[in-house]
């Protein structure tokens, strides 16, 4: 298979940031990626651009990519736009990798952008309503939330204060959890402590306080077993890559051991599947297809990034990942194996839950971590010698599961 890299990343701070335009955060992430590859504007032969929101935002639709490269000072080339829920970015990513795979080109640019925080909590709130069916809304509703029944929910649980629906979605999926394999609210308070203690050392994470395990539970309920540290924020902010061909790092000037081998990039939609039939989870079946792209299996990899729009999220995806036996995913939250110095590091950035999620960046923020891991360039959150990576980023719901999900497996 022909070799494809990652040579340049590029990120802003995630977070509420009034004072930038989607035009600017764009540029910024795009800069760094082009300085950090060691090409210019100019170097790029196409853009995959993911953007979810800003339709529903701004009302801008249709050219949104376009109009970002022309500000950017590009233009002339193809500029493909790409909205997959919360999986846009490494669908661009994916996408960028196949084009430049196929010969098309040899240097592309990657990008995912959001601007998604408003003083109109409404209007905020209401633009994750497209993400599941909406012709189905209230059995879609009902099936999800069923997944749940056997579990109590204690009074007092659920918040007053509006929040995004698919915080009642990811409940129900670990009500089921806890069910299944007696998780406890505990276990997912301790990934999200350690996920706070991780942000504690990412300057461009949204959240940046530490939490203990007791700390994350009697903070304010969203819905349970959810409090608000175990909840990912609404975020702005820009995520970008720049992916090329052996052709296209030759012509570039970043240092060879610079780049990064796309070992995998699987995308797999979700299917319908019995809700408590974990072994045909859609981030399972397109784990096992990246593995076998990649070559190596779960006990290679290094360090890990996977969407925890919500703590359980980890548990759930890190199971599915094979990084931990089915079941257990909490516990090696509690044991300290997923946190720094542990077995497998997971979520070093902070995760979703406090690095933000401006939901058609995340993606790309993911292999921005990874990224600076493989290279050793993470400073004081840095895992030692890891050489492979793998990212799980999921988006939209039908059904008892991601719409969609993608697998992307890193190596040096």
């Amino acid at each position: 298979m022909t070799d494809i890299f990652v040579l340049g990343v590029g990120m802003t701070p995630f977070g509420k940031q009034f004072d930038k335009s989607l035009k600017m955060l764009s540029a910024e992430a795009s800069s760094q990626a082009f300085s950090d590859a060691g090409c210019t504007a100019g170097d790029v032969e196409a853009i995959f651009f993911g953007n979810c929101v800003q339709g529903h935002m701004e009302g801008q639709d249709m050219i949104r990519g376009e109009i970002v490269a022309r500000a950017m000072g590009i233009s002339s080339v193809p500029v493909v736009n790409v909205e997959n829920a919360c999986a846009t970015a490494s669908t661009a990513l994916h996408m960028a990798a196949a084009y430049v795979r196929s010969g098309a080109a040899d240097v592309v640019l990657a990008l995912g952008a959001e601007k998604m925080y408003s003083p109109d909590k409404a209007l905020m709130f209401s633009a994750f309503d497209g993400a599941w069916d909406v012709h189905e809304t209230e059995s879609g509703r009902a099936q999800l939330l069923a997944m749940g029944n056997g579990v109590d929910v204690p009074e007092g649980t659920t918040s007053s204060q509006p929040y995004s629906v698919f915080m009642d979605v990811y409940a129900a999926m670990a009500r089921a959890h806890m069910k299944t394999y007696g998780s406890t609210q505990a276990q997912i308070a301790a990934v999200s402590a350690k996920n706070h203690m991780h942000s504690t050392r990412n300057l461009l994470a949204q959240y940046r306080l530490p939490y203990t395990v007791e700390s994350v539970l009697a903070a304010p309920p969203i819905v349970y077993p959810f409090t608000l540290p175990m909840c990912s924020p609404i975020s702005d902010g820009a995520a970008a890559a720049i992916i090329c061909s052996e052709a296209g790092r030759r012509k570039l000037s970043a240092a060879p051991d610079r780049a990064l081998r796309i070992l995998a990039s699987v995308l797999q939609t979700g299917a319908a599947r019995d809700p408590f039939d974990y072994d045909h989870h859609v981030s399972r079946l397109a784990a096992n297809r990246a593995y076998a792209m990649a070559g190596v299996g779960p006990e290679d990899i290094g360090v890990a990034e996977v969407h925890d729009a919500t703590a359980v999220g980890e548990i759930i995806e890190i199971e599915a990942l094979g990084l931990t036996p089915p079941g257990e995913g909490g516990l090696a939250a509690e044991r300290g194996e997923t946190a720094l110095g542990g077995r497998i590091p997971v979520n070093t950035s902070g995760g979703l839950e406090c690095k933000g999620h401006p939901i058609g960046a995340t993606g790309l923020g993911q292999i921005y971590e990874l990224a600076l891991q493989l290279r050793g360039e993470a400073e004081d959150r840095q895992v030692p010698n890891a050489r492979f990576a793998i990212a799980q980023n999921g988006g939209g719901v039908i059904g008892v599961e991601e719409a969609v999900v993608a697998v992307t497996i890193l190596g040096r």
